[in-house]
Formats: structure tokens, sequence, C-alpha cells
């Protein structure tokens, strides 16, 4: 993964984009194993990993662009 202040760099873009509100980003469940061959248990939103470059299973994040916050939610 790249440094934090690159992930910190495309959400203060997204920001000035949106203007105002508050975005929802949700990461991606751990797929069924339900067969030997499936070798991709997980496989993180694309749009998680764009904003907050993290590759951790049941992570749902918010961006409140009127108070500047971010908030990553999960275990």
């Amino acid at each position: 993964m790249f440094k934090p202040e690159v992930y910190a760099k495309r959400r203060e873009e997204l920001c000035r984009k949106v203007g105002s509100g508050v975005i929802l980003f949700l990461g991606n469940e751990e797929s069924s194993m339900n067969y030997t061959d499936n070798t991709y248990h997980f496989r993180q939103d694309s749009s998680f990993l764009y904003y907050f470059g993290i590759d951790f299973p049941s992570l749902a994040a918010i961006i409140d662009v009127d108070s500047q916050r971010q908030i990553v939610f999960g275990n």
C-alpha cells in the first residue's frame, strides 16, 4: 500500500468535489469458503481501498465533509 498521506490527499480531493454532507464507504465481507478451490476468501472493495488503503474484512467508514472528520468502523 501507499503512504498514509496519499490516502489523506485522495479523501481531501473527494471532499472538495462533494462540497457538503456525509460519504459512506462499505468494505467487503469475507467470502464463503464452500469449496476447497476458492483461493480468494477476501477482496476489499476498490473504492474503500482507494480512499482508505485498509485491506481487512468487515469494515465501514464515513467522511463527514462539513466537519472534516473521517471515522472507520470495525473490529
